[in-house]
């Protein structure tokens, strides 16, 4: 069957402000000096060994590599994560696209999550005006720099918007230096501004809850935070300046600036918190990336490294110990453990709150 494809140019797109938020930055932030609620039972005894490995690492320079879904931003953590970025307990964050859209919405509008399941229904879910415009905005300003999705939102949220240049500057850029590495950057942002009439020059976008954005607060720190989207997986897609190429680009660069995080883990520890999808798959590519070009370079394949995962799901009842369960285990299907337990490291798996032991584990570094 021949069939047309969409035309998301003719999306109706709404005023965020118009949308029932079900989150506020009041009611979900976690100081950091706060009690942390108590463990799980065994739990404990992790945190406690993970504070250690984290510090031994520091000591000797090691990474030390957060990666985590947005229910860990949804939960709170922005002010606890800026506390450890600040004393040098995490060199490298990285996180998925819905990460850095409800990051964004509580920089912005101080709100965020949406009802998923009435607004599929009436065509208005994730079709938020300001969003996906900002999103996109940052991308295409930071494509021209060459920075990736994380550098680029970061900065956009902690300068308040983005200076666009002129058409005519673009096009002669293009003229001049049709080879240049950026060249695709520049026509991508030289269309952009033609096709939704941008207007050049400073734009402003006042966030004034940007204390709540991890986001911004690594892109102040100068702490690497890389961003893994995937094409049509975030509401960014449901807005007429969705462009895929623009996404890719920023994908692209931060993969390869999450590689060079992989590449000083010798020692170090990964922190997998609340990510059963992105944080596993783009891990093991890149731990393959940079032993293929170790081995290249005469050098040893990583190792000596800790994994940390946490999520609420029950590990499929398996002691992850004792090595990879059999095909016939329900637990070898669990992609966030089975695939950090094949990374060469030890791989321990905590069932928590990502939260809970977020905080705990602050509080064990602070000792």
């Amino acid at each position: 069957m021949q069939t047309e494809p969409l035309d998301l140019l003719k999306l109706k797109v709404r005023p965020l402000a118009e949308r029932q938020s079900l989150t506020r930055v009041e009611e979900i932030l976690v100081p950091p000096e706060s009690p942390a609620p108590p463990c799980p039972a065994g739990v404990r005894a992790l945190v406690e060994a993970c504070a250690q490995r984290i510090q031994a690492a520091r000591r000797r320079q090691a990474s030390v590599v957060l990666m985590y879904g947005a229910h860990l931003l949804r939960n709170g953590a922005a002010l606890v994560l800026e506390r450890m970025m600040a004393r040098d307990w995490i060199t490298h964050l990285a996180t998925n696209g819905a990460g850095t859209i409800h990051d964004w919405e509580y920089a912005w509008l101080g709100r965020s999550t949406e009802s998923v399941r009435e607004n599929v229904a009436t065509g208005t879910f994730g079709a938020w005006a300001e969003t996906g415009r900002s999103i996109h905005l940052a991308l295409l300003a930071g494509g021209v720099r060459g920075d990736g999705y994380g550098a680029a939102l970061g900065r956009f949220i902690l300068e308040d918007g983005v200076c666009l240049p002129t058409p005519e500057s673009l096009e002669a850029e293009l003229r001049a230096e049709p080879a240049h590495p950026l060249a695709g950057a520049r026509a991508d942002l030289l269309g952009a501004l033609r096709r939704h009439r941008l207007p050049p020059g400073s734009l402003v976008v006042e966030h004034r809850w940007k204390h709540a954005s991890i986001l911004a607060q690594a892109f102040r720190h100068q702490v690497p935070l890389t961003v893994h989207p995937g094409i049509g997986y975030d509401i960014v897609a449901t807005h007429p300046m969705f462009d895929g190429a623009v996404i890719g680009r920023a994908a692209t660069v931060d993969f390869c600036r999450f590689g060079g995080a992989i590449e000083g883990l010798e020692g170090g520890v990964v922190l997998a918190i609340g990510s059963a999808i992105m944080a596993p798959q783009v891990f093991e590519k890149s731990l393959s990336c940079v032993n293929n070009l170790r081995l290249q370079a005469g050098r040893p394949v990583v190792h000596d490294h800790t994994i940390y995962v946490v999520d609420l799901q029950d590990g499929g009842q398996w002691d992850w110990s004792r090595g990879e369960p059999p095909k016939t285990s329900p637990a070898y299907y669990l992609r966030f453990c089975k695939s950090f337990a094949r990374m060469g490291g030890a791989m321990h798996y905590a069932q928590c709150d990502n939260m809970v032991f977020l905080h705990n584990l602050y509080h064990c570094l602070e000792r």
